[in-house]
Order: C-alpha cells, then structure tokens, then sequence
C-alpha cells in the first residue's frame, strides 16, 4: 500500500463527503452518472469487471492495520490485499482514495455498521438501439417498477438465470439507488440495463424477431405451459396496475401463475422469478 496515504477525513462538511452522501438522492446520481456501492467483495468484483470508480472510502483504522502489517490473520491480510487492490485501480481510473473514520462512513452508507469500503462508481446504460435478441439468454422488461427492493431482487434472479439484462419502461425506480444495488447484491454490475418510454418499448416489440411473454391477471394460460423459445422478452407489469393495455397487446402470449389460495397476485420479484426460471428450464 503506499505510504503516501491520503490524510484522514473526520468531518463531515468534507466536500468529497459532502458528495457521496448526495448520492443517495437521485437527482445528484443523474447529475453525475456516479452511484454507491458498499463491501470488499462488490467492489472488487465491479473493478475486475472493468467497471470506473470514481471515488473509494474505506475505514482509516483498516489502511493502518494493512499498512503497517499489524494484522496475520489470513482473512485479514486477504481484505488487505483487496484494499490495495481497488486503491490501485481507484489510480489507474484517476480517482481518489478517502480514508474515512468509522462515523463518517456509517453516514456516508446510512448504516449503523457499515461496509468496509464504499466506492462510488459511473453508471452504465444501453440505449434503446442497443438492445437487440441474443441466442439463449433473455431479456427481462419491467413497467413502471416501482419498489427498489423489487427492483435489486429481479437483476439478481436477471443475473442469476443468465439473462442478458434489464429494460427499464416508464418511470421506474432507479436501479443505481442504494436500495436496489444493496438488494441485487452487486448484480447491478453483471446486467445489462436499459431504459426507454412505453412507446420505444412498442417500436422495439413490433420488430422483435423473437417472442415478448407477459404476465398479466386477464391471461388463461399458466405460465408453465408458455412457449419461451427465443430470442425472447419476458414482461412485467408494474406492482399495483400490472401491465398497460398497449403493452399486452404487443405480447405474443399473455401468461398467469396459478393462485389456489385467496391472494390474486405474487410479489412482482417473486413472479418474475418464476417466469425466468421457467424460461430458463425451457430454454
């Protein structure tokens, strides 16, 4: 690690300080295409897929500890090759390393006991052109989603069936929030993301080579019976409304989940679960 450590930050009327925490707002996150992300293992992960940090806060006490290689426990001399590791990227990308104390970082995060480190990174989008059919692995559409928690949970189960990423339809909730990069438990960096309005998604819909399955209470078939051969699109509707009438008239097949008990609807991460598996299953 170099000696040359920046000097400890231990207010927070910290400019730098002063910036990570707007970016728990999402008019700063839009401002700056830069968003949080928290733990050792996200955040190493996310440079080693290539993703630019911008700016990385880790608790001073641990830089020390590595440092000065007060510490031989085996876990700790790996999480101290992992700091030196995202400080040394953190350079590469012209960033800059803020050592933090353990107060400050818990009101950087808004957690009683935070993350380690904490590293804010550029955003990615795709634009609308860019989403295209890829043989094998489907998208995953989601209108007007509005919960983060939902939205985190479905780019995990995304990442985790091998779809190729996430269009984003309407006004949705931000998957760069907080919230919904804590819930994808760092899937944000391993999913495609797109956004466009209802009409983009219709343009894309009408020459899709491929089939668009959506999810809908007005659907008699069980969604276990639906043909998911690709290249595909599996569609979502929002938590409260489900899909609009546009948007199921441009699915190729409209499917619903059996519901033996008195609830009419699942969650929407938990649907959405299913149908992704379902395709994958079929695929």
């Amino acid at each position: 690690m170099n000696d040359t450590a920046p000097d400890i930050i231990t207010s927070a009327a910290n400019a730098e300080v002063k910036r990570l925490r707007s970016l728990h707002e999402r008019k700063f996150r839009r401002q700056t295409g830069w968003f949080l992300a928290e733990g050792m293992r996200i955040c190493t992960e996310a440079v080693a897929l290539g993703w630019r940090m911008h700016r990385l806060a880790y608790l001073a006490s641990h830089a020390r500890d590595a440092r000065d290689n007060q510490r031989d426990d085996q876990r700790d001399g790996r999480r101290n090759g992992q700091l030196d590791e995202l400080l040394q990227a953190l350079t590469r990308d012209g960033g800059r390393a803020l050592p933090v104390t353990e107060s400050l970082l818990a009101r950087v995060s808004r957690k009683d006991n935070p993350q380690m480190v904490l590293g804010a990174f550029e955003q990615r989008w795709l634009a609308a052109d860019e989403v295209g059919p890829d043989p094998g692995r489907c998208w995953i559409a989601l209108d007007r989603v509005r919960d983060p928690g939902n939205l985190g949970t479905i780019m995990r189960t995304a990442d985790a069936t091998g779809a190729r990423g996430v269009i984003l339809i309407g006004d949705c909730t931000d998957p760069y929030s907080v919230e919904a990069v804590r819930a994808s438990m760092g899937a944000v960096f391993n999913v495609a993301l797109a956004h466009m309005s209802e009409a983009e998604f219709l343009q894309l819909a009408g020459g899709w080579p491929g089939r668009v399955v959506g999810t809908a209470l007005p659907a008699s078939v069980d969604y276990r019976a639906a043909d998911y051969s690709g290249p595909l699109i599996l569609l979502m509707g929002n938590e409260q409304a489900g899909l609009t009438d546009g948007l199921m008239a441009a699915c190729s097949q409209l499917v619903r989940m059996p519901m033996l008990g008195r609830s009419d609807s699942l969650n929407l991460a938990v649907a959405s679960g299913l149908v992704l598996y379902e395709a994958l299953r079929k695929s």
